[in-house]
């Protein structure tokens, strides 16, 4: 697939980029990289072979990284570049390409199913991988979520012909790719630093079809604001959750912990559904992986006992701690429609419990884009509390700050807190049922939230 007997990553432990390290560490190159700081996730890299740091000087750069010949360079967005390794590898003439264009060659050389959406695809990607794997038709998998049921962002079967993508429109990276078929889970506008627009963004979406190349097919959401563009040949599907469509779910029971369904395709009714992580968006995220497995020819008895079978993504209304007494849930969710429908989950499961949530921002530029949206969603919430932004790539904003948030929010209880202050404000409390939301690095703080619930 590539004519380099090396790889270097540059953002080695980024949840994509470490996919791909294991991939071709799997492949049996030899694989070096970066990152900015440790993580669970970069440990485990290095112990499956990779050899990485976590300082950019050139001078840690392996000699078999060193003759651009021989070694590709990949890199994410996320670091800048002026990044003292990128400027040597310019300089000295190394291919360097993003990791959306490694992506698009392992779709042009297989049967790629990508998983594209504002919010959803971690999830639906990885209950579709699931569901080829436990099958027996097989897949390899590259997702932006580490599975509960392999320990790992990456699965692989050297024999299986799909690909199974997750499609991230930040940048416009998922225009490197070349689907067979294509899922759109969701197109509320988010990225505006990228794309300036909310039309630009919706744009951006149509091109993304129009690459599904000729006999494949497009899933998307029903009543999603984007317009289709594809090529002659493709078909196009909607899915919904309990409205009527291509695919969709009807029969829908919730209680005791559980959510069965019946999933209703063009030709037959799969009954009895049982989802192995019952929350009520994943009704819908597992029509749209039930409709890709269906659509390749999964028998409907491996769907169903794939779906029960599925434990979730880290990260992915996550439960770190279930008692009596507290429930402690961690969820990825950014977006202040993500933010509402994980509000709106746990309000379901429970509906007598003071509900609680600590929030990160994540991105200066979408905190100022969305922060009334965000103060919305918010504002469900018995109990706010809101730390201050957390950057990743960028520089601060003027006038930015996370009290632009807390200013509109209208829930009785809220407050701003420093991240590392957050501890002893937790051992102050009492919580019914408490929720960790954001994308920036809130989470490595859970094993010490849950330890100070566990002694309440």
């Amino acid at each position: 697939m590539i004519n380099y007997t090396s790889l270097y990553f540059v953002g080695a432990g980024g949840i994509g980029m470490s996919a791909l390290v294991r991939y071709f560490l799997a492949k049996g190159y030899p694989v070096a990289g970066y990152d900015k700081t440790p993580s669970e996730l970069t440990e485990k890299l290095l112990a499956e072979g990779a050899e990485i740091v976590y300082d950019e000087s050139v001078s840690l750069i392996p000699s078999y990284c060193r003759d651009a010949r021989s070694t590709l360079v990949v890199r994410t967005p996320a670091v800048p570049d002026t990044h003292a390794g990128l400027s040597y590898f310019r300089e000295n003439g190394f291919t360097i390409v993003k990791r959306a264009e490694l992506l698009g060659l392992i779709t042009r050389s297989s049967q790629g199913l990508c998983f594209a959406g504002t919010h959803g695809k971690t999830t639906t990607s990885s209950m579709a991988a699931h569901i080829f794997h436990q099958s027996g038709i097989g897949c390899n998998a590259f997702l932006g979520g580490i599975l509960k049921n392999y320990d790992s962002n990456l699965i692989l079967d050297n024999k299986s012909p799909y690909s199974i993508i997750e499609a991230d429109e930040y940048d416009r990276s998922f225009h490197h790719l070349s689907p067979y078929m294509a899922v759109i889970t969701a197109t509320d506008p988010d990225h505006l630093d990228i794309y300036g627009t909310r039309e630009a963004y919706l744009e951006s979406f149509s091109r993304f079809t129009s690459l599904i190349r000729p006999g494949g097919c497009l899933v998307m959401h029903k009543g999603i604001a984007a317009t289709p563009r594809t090529q002659e040949g493709v078909k196009v599907y909607e899915y919904a959750g309990n409205e009527e469509s291509d695919f969709y779910a009807r029969n829908i029971r919730i209680g005791n912990g559980e959510i069965v369904f019946d999933f209703v395709t063009p030709r037959e009714v799969i009954p009895d559904i049982s989802l192995g992580v019952p929350v009520q968006i994943n009704i819908e995220n597992g029509v749209a992986a039930m409709a890709i497995a269906w659509l390749n020819g999964i028998p409907a008895e491996a769907i169903r006992q794939a779906m029960a079978s599925f434990k979730g993504a880290k990260r992915r209304f996550d439960y770190w701690l279930k008692t009596d007494k507290c429930v402690l849930i961690d969820d990825y969710a950014h977006h202040p429609d993500e933010i509402r429908a994980s509000i709106q989950s746990v309000r379901a499961l429970y509906p007598d419990k003071k509900i609680s949530a600590i929030f990160q921002p994540h991105l200066y530029s979408r905190t100022r884009d969305f922060a009334g949206d965000f103060a919305k969603a918010l504002s469900l919430l018995d109990e706010l509390i809101l730390t201050e932004i957390y950057p990743a790539r960028e520089q601060p904003i003027p006038g930015v700050t996370s009290q632009i948030i807390l200013d509109q929010v209208t829930c009785k209880e809220k407050e701003l807190c420093e991240k590392k202050m957050l501890l002893e404000k937790i051992k102050e409390r009492n919580f019914e049922v408490l929720i960790t939301l954001g994308a920036g690095d809130i989470d490595r703080l859970l094993p010490d939230i849950k330890a100070i619930l566990e002694t309440k």
